[in-house]
């Protein structure tokens, strides 16, 4: 992979990961009602789901799975109701106290990677990452040697910060209102993101 390349790769995984979607949320979630180390458990959790898929898209899987309208129909709705799930939950739980010690740290864990694993925008992101920045003259493991440390990094800094956002807006939420609205309002996005993922159309890869 030229330099160039490289650039151009980088500032698009740039923009991929700092968009506000599921991840993000739950890394905000995540800061604001867990201590920051447990919390980060949750980006650990992403760095996971990016890894694995990388490497599926690497060897096609990834557009296989985008391809078959039938496995990208029953994955879509699985996602959706779970974020919406999450969402009404989340809604009906934000006058609650956190509850920070009653979550292990395999259920921060398990929780982010599902949320990341149906993120909606996440075949589309891989797809398009694939179709448009590996070159098919050049063995795709001697890019992905550049490609998926330069992905990994950029996830790593982009949901730490997120979770320092949270981390942060917890530490200034001085009243019972704000800290219950703010939690009302990561819930409405996972209903809005699962929505959107129940009516969204299968993605796919430009040529």
């Amino acid at each position: 992979m030229s330099f160039e390349a490289w650039t151009i790769f980088a500032l698009f995984w740039v923009v991929f990961v700092t968009t506000p979607g599921p991840n993000a949320v739950n890394c905000i979630s995540n800061g604001m009602s867990l201590p920051f180390p447990k919390a980060m458990l949750g980006v650990l959790a992403i760095l996971t789901q990016a890894s694995a898929f990388l490497i599926l898209s690497a060897v096609g899987i990834t557009t296989l799975i985008a391809a078959s309208p039938t496995a990208f129909f029953i994955a879509k709705l699985i996602g959706a109701g779970f974020l919406i799930w999450m969402g009404i939950r989340g809604w009906m739980n934000a006058a609650k106290p956190a509850p920070a010690s009653e979550r292990p740290a395999r259920h921060v864990y398990f929780h982010a990677l599902a949320v990341a694993t149906i993120n909606p925008k996440s075949v589309a992101g891989y797809l398009a990452a694939f179709s448009q920045f590996v070159q098919p003259d050049v063995p795709i493991w001697q890019q992905m040697a550049v490609i998926m440390p330069t992905a990994l990094v950029i996830t790593t800094l982009s949901y730490t910060g997120f979770t320092m956002l949270g981390a942060l807006m917890g530490k200034a939420a001085l009243g019972a209102v704000f800290n219950i609205w703010v939690r009302r309002v990561m819930a409405t996005c996972f209903i809005i993101y699962g929505v959107l993922l129940g009516v969204s159309s299968t993605p796919t890869a430009r040529g």
